[in-house]
């Protein structure tokens, strides 16, 4: 700022941020956003086993919708084991690991599925860590 005058050099918005390309960037982030939010219909085979004195289900065998986060698999097991959310429960991928509840469930189908199932042991203890 030389004589008291700004300097306007200092201050010059990038190229790539120029009105005339917003537009255009705009409406192409509203697309990717909009095909993110679209909910993938494939579903997965999730097989569901008992570790240590946590109950049997009669009934092992689900499909999921694969978009789901792992955290709808812990919610629906609670619910078909008739569990509070207060109760223990412990769920691990192919007696292995514990997964993250907001890992999805076709990223764990993909990576751990074992003969087209995604095996998940859940446990009313920690069994693994």
């Amino acid at each position: 700022m030389a004589g008291g005058t700004p300097d306007t050099n200092s201050r010059a918005i990038p190229s790539a941020w120029t009105a005339m390309d917003s537009g255009a960037s705009i409406q192409e982030a509203l697309e990717a956003l909009e095909t993110y939010k679209k909910k993938d219909g494939a579903k997965v085979v999730v097989r569901f086993k008992a570790v240590g004195n946590a109950p049997i289900m009669k009934q092992n065998l689900y499909k999921i919708t694969a978009s789901n986060r792992f955290q709808a698999v812990i919610q629906f097991l609670r619910k078909e084991l008739g569990w509070k959310a207060g109760d223990p429960l412990f769920t691990y991928i192919n007696l292995a690991f514990a997964p993250a509840p907001d890992d999805t469930v076709s990223n764990l189908f993909k990576s751990f599925a074992t003969d087209g199932h995604l095996i998940v042991n859940y446990s009313t203890t920690a069994a693994w860590g």
